[in-house]
């Protein structure tokens, strides 16, 4: 399965975009000195901060701060501003929701200005390691010992500081297999990472433990913990309702559904990408036929197995 998978990646262009998935500073990508951090205010000393990567979520107690991803290491200055801006209080701890650069770039320095940065060990121990992108087929080294979480967990764990508490829990195997998702109970924030895009196709890495079957149980769970009023802060794309939430799933188990009936039919990828089995989503995704491919595939990637 494997050697086909990185078969399919050598077909694929490199691209800015795809290589920032997981280089904590892009190789080719945006100018960090143009862009700025946008603050939304989501109630409850709790934010979501837009800039260049992952949203940021901020949750700001008495004595300290929560925060969640720290986008490319370049924007470790502009995203410390943005906090300064609504408190006084640093970062307690920095929260990686999977392995990613352009969500776990921030750690050294975010680290070495005293944070804990808190993790799901297997996304400790793909940083460790080192990975190979899904999306390009290129090796990433190790990270430095500086950057990877001093604090891990595997099921579940509770992170407090005066006045606020975040609940980290593992969604096994869905955008990555070192997933998670924290509940801010007291905003009625839900903090996603990647195994929910908003206004966006995900992108589902399955050479590093995600699928699609776990991305629909991750959506289930959310679901759960939502109501009407729940701001969902996602991995890119603007911030969402649970109605958009909901939306996502349905297109999720409709993609599984119809690449699972092509794989049934022996169909290639070549034959998939010809079939465009997913042309209405495309639409709304307002998708080009990169980003278009790039979905056929890794969800083909993920129902083959």
């Amino acid at each position: 399965m494997r050697r086909h998978a990185l078969a399919a990646l050598a077909a694929l262009a490199l691209t800015a975009p795809a290589l920032a998935q997981t280089a904590p500073v892009p190789p080719v990508g945006p100018d960090f000195s143009r862009i700025n951090v946008v603050t939304t205010d989501l109630g409850h000393r709790t934010y979501m901060l837009e800039g260049a990567g992952g949203n940021v979520t901020v949750a700001v107690g008495d004595d300290g701060v929560i925060m969640v991803d720290g986008q490319f290491a370049p924007m470790h200055d502009k995203l410390k501003a943005a906090i300064a801006a609504v408190t006084p209080n640093k970062v307690t701890y920095l929260i990686n929701t999977h392995h990613h650069g352009d969500h776990t770039g921030g750690n050294a320095a975010f680290a070495a200005e005293g944070a804990t940065v808190v993790g799901h060990i297997n996304e400790r121990n793909m940083l460790a390691a080192g990975t190979t992108s899904n999306v390009t087929g290129v090796k990433f080294p190790p990270a430095q010992a500086a950057a990877l979480p001093s604090k891990t967990y595997t099921d579940a764990m509770t992170l407090t500081i005066k006045g606020r508490t975040a609940e980290l829990k593992h969604p096994a195997n869905a955008h990555t297999g070192g997933d998670t998702y924290v509940w801010f109970k007291d905003a009625n924030v839900l903090s996603t990472g990647d195994t929910f895009t908003n206004g966006r196709y995900p992108n589902i890495d399955f050479l590093n433990g995600g699928s699609v079957k776990g991305v629909i149980s991750a959506a289930d769970i959310y679901m759960s913990l939502a109501n009407d009023d729940t701001k969902i802060v996602p991995g890119h794309g603007p911030l969402a309702t649970k109605a958009q939430l909901s939306e996502y799933r349905a297109m999720m188990i409709a993609a599984r559904e119809r690449m699972a009936k092509l794989v049934k039919e022996g169909k290639s990828l070549d034959e998939v990408y010809a079939a465009k089995p997913f042309a209405d989503f495309d639409a709304r995704m307002k998708a080009g036929e990169q980003q278009a491919k790039a979905f056929m595939r890794v969800v083909y990637m993920t129902v083959k197995e």
